[in-house]
């Protein structure tokens, strides 16, 4: 399996798991701690999470859970398309700021891994669209948080089409410049 480091320490493009194909369609195993373990990852998921969206164009992010209930997310599609990305939030990181982004499918296989201090968002590129995130820690509705999915700050280059369907929680997120330090940079 292909692991890509990305501009933001911690922050890596998975995949694709090789797929065994027959008459039948194809087996894949989409996450196993032993290739995880070889491939140098150390992510150890309790929950998995399924967001589906059934219109092209639906923004969910970015959000992310604070200490003492931060989350990495591995995430990937399970049915249709979309552009993932994931902001560097860590107070004093290289990258604080910055961001990073990935058109992840169904077909391509590719999975984003999200580091804790990160704020994952994502907008689906086609409807009926299923998205899985593997988290390591628990939903923990006292922790979770949003940054303005289009503040002009970031700099993200969304697709046209962006935020046609947004969750009043994420259109009224704080912006960037106001977001309190929830996280402080401990290097990579």
């Amino acid at each position: 399996m292909q692991v890509i480091d990305l501009e933001i320490p911690g922050c890596k493009l998975v995949g694709p798991p090789p797929r065994f194909g027959d008459a039948r369609g194809w087996f894949s195993e989409h996450w196993s701690r032993r290739t995880f373990d070889a491939a140098g990852l150390s992510h150890a998921p309790v929950q998995d999470n399924l967001a589906w969206s059934e219109k092209a164009g639906t923004v969910r992010g970015l959000h992310f859970q604070a200490p003492p209930s931060a989350q990495a997310k591995l995430v990937s599609v399970l049915r249709g398309a979309i552009l993932d990305v994931v902001v560097d939030i860590r107070h004093g990181s290289p990258t604080f700021g910055h961001h990073v982004r990935a058109e992840l499918t169904a077909e391509n296989g590719l999975m984003m891994l999200a580091p804790r201090g990160t704020a994952h968002g994502l907008v689906t590129l086609s409807d009926d669209t299923l998205v899985m995130y593997k988290v390591d820690d628990f939903f923990d509705p006292q922790n979770d948080h949003a940054l303005r999915w289009n503040d002009p700050a970031l700099g993200i280059d969304w697709p046209d089409g962006a935020g046609v369907n947004v969750k009043d929680k994420d259109a009224e997120a704080p912006l960037f410049a106001d977001l309190p330090a929830y996280f402080e940079w401990g290097g990579a």
